[in-house]
């Protein structure tokens, strides 16, 4: 064992005892608080002390976090207690459809307090594992099969895959290079060849991704298995990083790193948030994985990872029983006795999802995937796992169960507003103090333990566009695992044009103008209430206003950009070195932005020769020999030298992806160049892109579902002649809700 690895291992278990036990200890104390009676006056009070000591807890130091999460549970434990003890309506002057819609409701924030409380087990203490060293004398190193499985991809997207692979820094006698193609294609076979790798295919295509590698394991012997989807290019030190872990420890069976994107997703790029907003995934891959690693939780995500063979061979190869087949196979090799470490250092890069339909698709078949290991191996029942593990495992697969509770929180004020439901047995003012409390707490925690990775309010955001897409694939799962079949998401695409995807839209549309028209009935209802009933009116109209916030920016997000360009360029500062072809003049300079189709140089005055059209040869900094790479001048002016690549060598090429992608610094950088979460500036940038995206909805309804049902002739119009109808039906209404007694309260809320 080397002192690095001894030191992970050792504190790894010393966290571990530690947490274990002061668990039962933290349990008895929320429950203690959670039942102590306060009344309204020392529960402000409370509240507010709590707060303002999150406020003033400047320091980021541990203990400081760990303070922080306590104050938070215990907030919200208070919350949920008072909920399920004062705030049901049960009794005289509440009805079945009262205790229908209340049931939700507590159901739902129930879940949001689990995600919570788990959410805060596992990065309590995230681990933070630093890469084990090699045997010194390379000889004692192992044999090496890299597995690059592909389906209906373009050439275009696997190639650098190949090419950055076949330059990983590993004696070439103990390093063989797959392309397993599952689309049988000739020109897939004859690039292989050409460049020195070995294309493998089989005869069907049963189980998909997981079949693929499957049949390759009985094709080749390597000791230990790279695998990376076809779009993630991995940086030439990849093995170096990951293989010593595997090497000391005989009972490692999975590393896994980071999946790190280059390019934006739907959201970054139709928001226009790349690189100031960390993306959907980066929460799991920043902070959720370090935590997994101290319970040795570490999950398989299908790609930038090394597995040892004995390890996969022992479970009977990759897990074919679900479209999820990455976590369900680290889940039963955990369940036999096999360790996994996660080393949060990204060594590939990949191409993020093109349109929003295809990034809800892909995580539609998570969703489903993750419903379908809840089903065939729960976590919480599974033989052979730690408790660790389990609330780990059951966190993952819980994550993908929110499209509900994302829809009761999002119509739950209607409930009031629209039906005059009481849904909770309160006063205003007593849920506002046990509620708010509870909520800000939860948002102020989250910020300083996630804010590199997630900042706040933008779950809602992610969740709400995703939520109502998943209900239905999640469901099915639990009724028969069976249902559905494993889905590849497209990389490499373009989109064309800018355009507002109406068809995605129409659940955030359909929710918009339900709170819309609450609100429009709330302001109604307020000339009927008297002072008790106004409260709560106020209190719902706001928390429909919230509704509408986090609506819009979903609205904004189906409003998608165009981008035409099938090669991503990524800004990139490397040294770089142009001439004129057979001129032995060269001019040194910076790339600007780069790309597998051409690249930026920063101006000097040396370059001031160069006019568009111009033939033009560079060379980047590259761990191999200088290559020239050729180009044509598509823009040349003071800010900007721009330039296309002509046809490349097989060489040429190679030196590019390295250039590019293979250098083992290649992405070090860009979490240092993250943004610290703060809640208020961060609700500011949501409430301005909602205000977009709301502005583009009354555009596209006006053009296209208020004229199906025949409402006015002009956009204002027909959202004004909606809206006069709600208002008149609570009118009509008005006097019969103000006369209800006792006065229906308003829903608290739920967790972000």
């Amino acid at each position: 064992m080397t002192p690095a690895r001894g030191a992970d291992a050792a504190g790894g278990l010393i966290r571990t005892a530690i947490l274990m036990l002061c668990l039962p200890v933290l349990f008895a104390a929320l429950w203690g608080f959670a039942a102590t009676p306060m009344t309204l006056h020392w529960q402000f009070i409370a509240g507010a002390l709590a707060v303002l000591v999150a406020l003033l807890l400047r320091s980021r130091s541990h203990a400081v976090l760990l303070v922080m999460m306590g104050l938070s549970l215990a907030f919200s434990t208070r919350y949920l207690y008072w909920r399920y003890t004062e705030t049901l309506p049960i009794g005289e002057g509440h009805t079945g459809f009262d205790l229908f819609l209340a049931t939700g409701l507590i159901a739902a924030e129930t879940y949001a307090y689990l995600v919570l409380l788990v959410g805060y087990f596992q990065v309590m203490w995230p681990l933070h594992r630093r890469p084990t060293p090699l045997p010194e004398n390379s000889e004692l190193w192992p044999m090496v099969d890299v597995y690059i499985p592909t389906y209906n991809e373009p050439l275009s997207v696997v190639k650098p895959t190949v090419l950055a692979a076949l330059e990983i820094d590993w004696p070439q006698d103990r390093i063989k290079i797959y392309l397993l193609d599952d689309g049988r294609r000739p020109e897939f076979a004859a690039f292989a060849t050409q460049v020195g790798a070995i294309h493998m295919t089989r005869p069907d295509n049963n189980h998909a991704k997981a079949g693929n590698i499957n049949h390759a394991l009985t094709k080749t012997q390597g000791e230990f298995i790279a695998i990376f989807d076809c779009d993630h290019i991995p940086t030439r030190s990849f093995l170096q990083l990951t293989l010593g872990t595997l090497i000391s420890d005989p009972r490692m069976a999975l590393v896994q790193t980071p999946h790190h994107f280059f390019s934006p997703d739907p959201f970054e790029r139709n928001l226009r948030t790349f690189r100031k907003v960390p993306n959907e995934g980066e929460l799991f891959y920043g902070l959720l994985q370090d935590g997994n690693d101290l319970w040795n939780a570490t999950f398989f995500c299908g790609s930038c990872a090394v597995i040892r063979r004995t390890a996969i061979e022992e479970i009977g190869g990759i897990a074919v029983e679900t479209v999820t087949e990455d976590a369900h196979t680290a889940l039963r090799m955990h369940q036999r006795g096999w360790s996994s470490a996660y080393i949060n250092i990204p060594q590939a890069a990949g191409l993020a999802t093109e349109s929003l339909s295809a990034h809800i698709g892909q995580r539609i078949r998570w969703a489903r995937g993750m419903a379908q290991i809840f089903r065939l191996d729960n976590p919480m029942f599974a033989k052979g796992l730690s408790f660790g593990q389990r609330l780990c495992y059951s966190n993952a697969m819980a994550h993908f169960f929110y499209g509900i509770p994302r829809l009761v929180f999002l119509t739950s004020p209607l409930a009031f507003l629209i039906f005059g439901a009481q849904i909770i047995k309160a006063e205003a003012l007593m849920i506002v103090v046990y509620a708010l409390p509870h909520l800000a707490l939860a948002v102020l925690t989250n910020s300083r333990v996630q804010g590199k990775h997630r900042h706040s309010w933008w779950a809602e955001v992610y969740e709400t566009v995703l939520a109502t897409f998943i209900i239905l694939p999640t469901t099915l799962a639990l009724i028969n695992p069976k249902l559905g079949k494993f889905n590849v998401t497209a990389k490499g695409g373009i989109v064309d044009r800018d355009y507002f995807d109406g068809d995605i839209a129409k659940p955030y549309f359909f929710l918009y103008l339900l709170n819309v028209v609450g609100i429009a009935i709330g302001v109604v209802r307020l000339f009927f209430a008297d002072l008790e009933l106004t409260n709560t009116v106020w209190l719902n109209m706001a928390w429909a206003t919230y509704n509408l916030i986090i609506l819009g920016a979903a609205l904004s997000v189906a409003s998608e950009r165009k981008q035409l360009r099938r090669t991503v360029r990524v800004e990139d500062e490397l040294t770089a070195v142009v001439r004129k072809p057979g001129s032995r003049k060269i001019v040194q300079t910076k790339t600007f932005d780069i790309s597998t189709g051409g690249l930026a140089l920063v101006p000097n005055a040396e370059l001031n020769d160069y006019a568009i059209g111009d033939p033009i040869e560079v060379a980047l900094e590259s761990p191999g020999r200088r290559q020239w790479l050729p180009g044509i001048v598509r823009k040349a002016d003071q800010e900007l030298l721009t330039l296309e690549f002509d046809k490349m060598t097989v060489a040429q090429e190679s030196s590019l992806t390295q250039s590019m992608f293979g250098r083992a610094d290649a992405w070090m950088d860009w979490r240092d160049r993250s943004v610290q979460d703060r809640p208020l500036k961060a609700m500011l940038m949501i409430f301005r892109i909602s205000m977009t995206g709301s502005a583009k909805f009354w555009r596209w309804a006006g053009q296209h579902t208020l004229s199906r049902i025949g409402i006015g002739s002009r956009p204002p119009t027909r959202a004004a002649a909606l809206l006069l109808a709600a208002v008149l039906l609570a009118g009509r209404n008005g006097e019969t809700w103000a006369q209800r007694t006792p006065p229906p309260p308003v829903p608290g809320g739920g967790t972000p």
